[in-house]
């Protein structure tokens, strides 16, 4: 688990960058939701993988609240952090923070979620997460 951060900062690795292309866009240039939380979901599933060590599936998000709009341009990076290891499951909070250097904006917290994820084993059924 990553150490703690000062208010104001992410919390947890980094995890996944990308920026908010237009095809991700509505027409006012807003990111649709969906894709924010598609790439929540890969995030978290880099990390739940890493720490699994090896392949993991979503089963659930509890929480997601949405802060702040992405736009077009918007360069989003998704912050995980491990925070419960079940037997075989792990739940993981992911913060989506964005930057725009065109806009010179600075850095801002626009999304956050709880995400669990269950380790699988290569029939895809599920498997005890290693002690590390």
């Amino acid at each position: 688990m990553a150490a703690a951060t000062p208010a104001g900062a992410p919390k947890g690795e980094v995890a996944i960058m990308t920026v908010a292309m237009p095809a991700d866009a509505n027409p006012m240039g807003d990111i649709f939701g969906g894709w924010l939380l598609s790439q929540m979901d890969i995030a978290g599933g880099v990390a739940a993988s890493a720490r699994a060590k090896g392949r993991t599936a979503t089963i659930g998000i509890k929480e997601m609240e949405f802060h702040k709009p992405v736009k077009v341009g918007d360069r989003l990076t998704c912050y995980a952090e491990v925070t419960r290891i079940g037997r075989t499951s792990l739940t993981i909070a992911i913060e989506a923070w964005t930057t725009n250097h065109y806009r010179q904006t600075a850095p801002t917290k626009v999304t956050e979620g709880v995400f669990t994820y269950v380790a699988l084993d290569e029939d895809g059924k599920p498997r005890p997460v290693p002690d590390n």
